[in-house]
């Protein structure tokens, strides 16, 4: 959490924000994970929602702020863990970057943790030993982990047995997580085939866009200076509002371009085309796996079938290539379709390639 000054810019065009002065809104999921923390039986939580949406932020923004939202704190450990760390590829070094979280969490119980390390090995057993004493010393580690969709990339090091372990944990009351995904846990059960009970955890939250008043506050963001008036203008926060809607990335990326423009002595128009610009490079995987398929239908497919030309002795550029096979696939279709026999555009082919 930062005390100093904010940046000249404070709104954030990359990344998550980490600084809690510039985060807003997301009030009723804030409430809703510190909720389950302090029940009797705590309950872990999915926190679901797109890219950009702001998963990351929330759980880091609860990492800096959870001991404002619960009474009697001590009772907990809460840790922010990202799981694109290179250390957590492995389900050895993930246990290990867990601990040293739990490690330094609390000043008061950094030693302990220390002498509870020593000499254990962290594989499966270890981790959970580690844990369960934990809860003996009436603690409840809290997770809060990011990016799950990291771990399904490493199938062999975090397997069934893994999962297992973690509901295990779970159902004994010895830890609680919170963990953000862009798909339900439940989904990435099913298309992984997953059997692990750890896939139906005990509560989602759809992580959706801002309410209008939230918007609202965010693009009348200060300086953070005493009487501070909003470092936008009227007009430059109404087309904040205009172009980014009540997305979080987009009125981020805007309010960022829109005060840019301003200081670099640029036009709107110059600020709008960077706004667009960079939200080109952003699309959601479902958009960005359309297009891909696009793509390979309208150019690589054509450029793939006009590249077998060169087994038959042609030597030809990638444009040819596109321009041969499309007419393959036309010729194809016209068989097909009975207009044409095999045997003419055989002929005909070989024909145009000067091949007897």
């Amino acid at each position: 959490m930062s005390n100093g000054s904010l940046p000249s810019n404070p709104f954030v065009a990359a990344g998550m924000i980490e600084d809690c002065r510039l985060f807003f809104g997301r009030e009723d999921e804030l409430h809703g994970i510190a909720s389950r923390m302090v029940g009797v039986q705590p309950t872990s939580i999915n926190i679901v929602g797109d890219q950009r949406i702001g998963k990351s932020s929330l759980l880091y923004h609860f990492w800096l702020t959870w001991e404002q939202r619960v009474q009697d704190s001590s009772r907990f450990a809460v840790i922010y863990l990202s799981l694109r760390k290179d250390d957590c590829q492995t389900e050895m070094g993930l246990y290990l970057a867990v601990a040293e979280g739990l490690e330094s969490s609390v000043s008061g119980w950094r030693n302990w943790a220390k002498n509870a390390l020593k000499g254990k090995q962290l594989n499966r057993q270890g981790f959970s030993d580690l844990i369960k004493r934990w809860k003996q010393q009436g603690k409840l580690p809290v997770l809060c982990l990011d990016d799950f969709e990291r771990l399904l990339n490493y199938p062999q090091e975090f397997d069934n047995g893994f999962y297992d372990n973690l509901r295990s944990l779970m159902e004994d009351n010895a830890l609680m997580l919170v963990i953000a995904s862009r798909k339900k846990l439940a989904i990435y059960g099913s298309e992984f085939r997953f059997v692990s009970g750890f896939f139906n955890i005990g509560h989602s939250i759809d992580l959706q866009e801002l309410t209008t008043d939230e918007a609202i506050k965010l693009v009348r963001l200060s300086s953070g200076s005493i009487n501070s008036v909003p470092v936008l203008s009227i007009d430059e926060q109404n087309y904040a509002q205009q172009w980014g809607k009540r997305h979080p990335y987009k009125l981020q990326l805007a309010g960022y371009y829109l005060l840019e423009a301003r200081q670099q002595g640029k036009s709107i128009k110059w600020a709008k085309q960077q706004f667009e610009n960079q939200l080109a490079n952003f699309q959601p995987n479902s958009k960005k796996r359309r297009w891909r398929w696009v793509h390979w239908v309208v150019w690589d497919m054509p450029v793939r079938l006009g590249s077998f030309t060169k087994f038959i002795g042609a030597s030809v550029g990638e444009v040819t290539n596109w321009v041969m096979g499309v007419g393959i696939l036309l010729l194809v279709i016209l068989v097909f379709a009975g207009v044409l026999h095999w045997d003419d555009v055989r002929k005909y082919v070989f024909d145009k390639l000067g091949i007897k």
